[in-house]
């Protein structure tokens, strides 16, 4: 191994606040964080194992266009142990998907909030990120990429595709569990604030795209799973359609009242739908801003 590659993927500790005197003493115990690429390897090994806060940190190696890499953006301190207790929080919730919540403990939310929300970047609840759009909550998150990975392939996810960015928090949890994340935005802003947010990870299976999401991504299909982060009173025919045969769409659908609904692939021209529980999403909108 090089002295390059010894640089690279960066720590998680390389992108978080250090902690305090204080702070380490009340952390004592918590476990080591371990570095990304064994958070990685672990999640993808002992997806059957129960989560161990040792095995957690975020990949760190982002493929992205060659680019300067932004200064990364002050954060107040959020201790390892409050992202572990939204997790088990989620785990109690119903989620049992252990590769899903390695993958949930693994990424830091508050990095995806504006600073002065940071501190209730691990509550269960959505948080605003600007534009009119939010962050989903943690539940609904592991809840949909769960069901998601219950397919007829053991799990196994190739390529999947996300409709709506917001600031990337999601897309970064979808990189610990699909080999290749792909990623559709219509606000420039946020995809660019989606970037911004990813850069500093150095993510390297994502790859963001700034276009309408209602006409997903015809040239690199099909996708073995898709995930609406926005509600629309159907599912677009042409996402249905780019989904590969055993593949599992999941999406909010509704207006007033909304409900998740699991759509699943059975033949070339047969999908199969499943109502799972009530939600509440923003809505989800044609063409670009």
């Amino acid at each position: 191994m090089t002295d390059k590659d010894k640089r690279f993927p960066l720590p998680l500790s390389s992108v978080v606040d250090k902690p305090s005197k204080n702070s380490q003493a009340m952390q004592r115990g918590a476990g080591k964080v371990a570095t990304p690429q064994t958070a990685t390897l672990n999640a993808a090994q002992n997806g059957s194992r129960p989560v161990r806060q040792t095995e957690t940190a975020v990949r760190s190696t982002m493929h992205a266009n060659p680019t300067p890499a932004a200064p990364v953006r002050a954060a107040p301190l959020v201790s390892d142990a409050v992202r572990f207790a939204m997790v088990a929080r989620v785990a109690k919730q119903g989620v049992s998907d252990t590769k899903v919540l390695a993958a949930m403990e693994a990424v830091p939310r508050h990095m995806f909030v504006e600073p002065a929300l940071a501190s209730q970047a691990y509550i269960d609840a959505s948080l605003p990120i600007g534009h009119h759009q939010t962050i989903s909550q943690p539940y609904i998150v592991a809840r949909m990429i769960e069901v998601m990975r219950s397919n007829g392939n053991g799990g196994v996810l190739d390529r999947v595709l996300e409709i709506g960015t917001g600031c990337g928090y999601q897309a970064a949890v979808l990189s610990l569990v699909a080999k290749e994340v792909y990623s559709i935005e219509r606000i420039k802003p946020l995809h660019e604030l989606a970037k911004a947010n990813l850069r500093p990870l150095r993510i390297p299976n994502i790859r963001l795209h700034y276009g309408d999401g209602m006409l997903g991504l015809p040239s690199v299909a099909p996708f073995d799973g898709i995930i609406l982060a926005a509600a629309g009173l159907e599912v677009p025919q042409a996402l249905l359609e780019q989904l590969s045969i055993g593949g599992r769409l999941v999406a909010p659908v509704g207006a007033r009242h909304q409900v998740l609904q699991l759509i699943e692939r059975v033949s070339k021209f047969e999908w199969r739908n499943t109502t799972l529980e009530d939600c509440h999403f923003v809505p989800l909108r044609p063409g670009v801003v």
